[in-house]
C-alpha cells in the first residue's frame, strides 16, 4: 500500500483495509508519521499484527497479551508483571516475529539474563531468574493456546533460576519476646507485630484490618481484604487466595491486650485501617529494634513462618495449620515439610507389628 503526504502539514500518512482476528473487514488511517519510510515501516507492522497471524513481532503481541491477561490480576500482579516484561523481555525480542523465535533465541536470552545485575550491582536471585523465564513462557503458552503459534520456543529449553528461594528464617517464641519487649514504647507497631507473630497472618492482612474486623468477644480476626501501597497509593484488593477469606482465632491474652488499644481509636477514625502505616514502617522497625537488643533481623514475613514454626512444634498437624494459614494443604506441606518431625521409624515399625500376616 501506498503513503501520503500531507499537502498542508507536510506529514506523510498511510490508509489500509485489514480483517481483524474476527474476520471482519476494517479500515485504518494513521497520520502523523515524518517520513514515507516511517510511515510504510508502521503500515507493515500494522498489517502484520492486525489479523492476530503469528507473523506480527513479539511487541505488538505482547500488547494484545496485555490486553487479554491485564483485567484477570490484581493491580500489584499485573504491574510487577508488567515490569518484568517491559524491563527484561521486551528489550530484547521485540522486533523479532513471533513464527520466526527460535529456542536459541530463548537461550541466548537466557544467558543475557544469567549475566544480568540488579540496581545494587549483585546477580539476580535464582528465584527472580525463575519468575522472568516463567513470565517468557507465559506469553509463549498464550500465542499457542489462543492465536495459532504452532510451539512455543521455550519449550524444549532448560529453565533458569530455581523455584525455592533462599532459606527461610524463623524466630523462637523467646525471641519474639525478646524483640516485642523493645517495641512496646509504639503501641500501634507492638500491636501489629503482636498480631502477625500470634495469628500469622501476611502483612497486606494486617494493614487492612479495621476495627469491625476484630471481634473481641469471639477472639476473632475476620480476613476479608489485603492492603498495599502502589504508586503513592493506597490500595485494597480480596485476599491473596480464596482460602485466604477466613476467621483466625486469637489467643485470649491478645484479644486483651487488642481491647485496650482498640478502644483508644477515636471515633472519626472507626472505619479506617487499625495500623495506619505501610510495610516499610515495619521492616524499620525491625531492623531498628533488633539492633537495639542484638537480635539477628529477620524480614517482616518471616513472622508468619514463625508462626507455622510454633504450632508444627506444639504438635498440630498440617491441615489445621494450613486451614490457619489461608494456605492449600498441599502447599503447607511443601513449604514447611523440614519442620514436620518425620514418621518414618513408626511407619516402619507398624509395618513390623503387622507382618506378613
Amino acid at each position: 500500500m501506498p503513503a501520503y503526504m500531507n499537502g498542508k502539514t507536510g506529514a506523510w500518512y498511510v490508509q489500509c483495509y485489514y480483517n481483524d482476528i474476527g474476520g471482519n473487514r476494517r479500515h485504518k488511517v494513521k497520520r502523523g508519521f515524518a517520513t514515507r519510510d516511517e510511515a510504510l515501516t508502521w503500515e507493515a507492522e500494522f498489517l502484520a499484527s492486525a489479523d492476530g497471524s503469528m507473523s506480527m513481532p513479539f511487541e505488538a503481541f505482547v500488547k494484545r497479551y496485555s490486553a487479554d491477561v491485564r483485567p484477570r490480576l490484581k493491580l500489584n500482579t499485573w504491574l510487577t508483571k508488567e515490569h518484568i516484561i517491559r524491563t527484561k523481555i521486551v528489550p530484547f525480542f521485540g522486533p523479532k516475529r513471533m513464527c520466526d523465535i527460535t529456542p536459541k533465541d530463548v537461550v541466548d536470552w537466557q544467558n543475557k539474563m544469567l549475566g544480568s545485575y540488579d540496581d545494587e550491582g549483585k546477580p539476580y536471585s535464582g528465584t527472580y531468574l525463575r519468575t522472568i523465564n516463567n513470565q517468557l513462557s507465559a506469553i509463549f503458552n498464550h500465542a499457542v493456546k489462543y492465536y495459532g503459534l504452532g510451539r512455543s520456543p521455550a519449550t524444549p529449553t532448560i529453565k533458569i533460576g530455581e523455584r525455592k528461594g533462599s532459606e527461610m528464617k524463623f524466630w523462637t517464641k523467646e525471641q519474639y519476646l525478646m524483640f516485642s519487649e523493645e517495641v512496646m514504647d509504639k503501641p500501634a507497631t507492638f500491636h501489629a507485630f503482636e498480631i502477625l507473630y500470634w495469628c500469622g497472618l501476611r502483612v497486606g492482612e494486617l494493614l487492612a484490618l479495621e476495627p469491625d474486623d476484630i471481634d473481641l468477644e469471639r477472639c476473632l480476626i475476620h480476613v476479608t481484604k489485603s492492603y498495599q501501597r502502589i504508586k503513592r497509593r493506597d490500595v485494597i484488593t480480596s485476599p491473596k487466595t480464596p482460602k485466604s477469606r477466613r476467621d483466625v482465632a486469637m489467643p485470649e491474652f491478645l484479644a486483651d491486650e487488642l481491647a485496650d488499644f482498640l478502644a483508644s481509636i477515636p471515633k472519626e477514625r472507626r472505619g479506617q485501617r487499625i495500623f495506619p502505616f505501610t510495610k516499610n514502617h515495619l521492616r524499620h522497625e525491625m531492623r531498628r529494634r533488633c539492633a537495639a537488643c542484638g537480635l539477628e533481623p529477620i524480614r517482616v514475613h518471616d513472622l508468619r513462618h514463625s508462626h507455622v514454626s510454633l504450632l508444627i512444634d506444639m504438635g498440630f498437624s498440617a491441615v489445621a495449620i494450613a486451614d490457619r494459614m489461608g494456605h492449600e494443604t498441599a502447599d503447607m506441606t511443601f513449604r514447611y515439610a523440614h519442620l514436620f518431625p518425620s514418621r518414618q521409624s513408626d511407619m516402619a515399625a507398624a509395618l513390623d507389628r503387622g507382618g506378613r500376616r
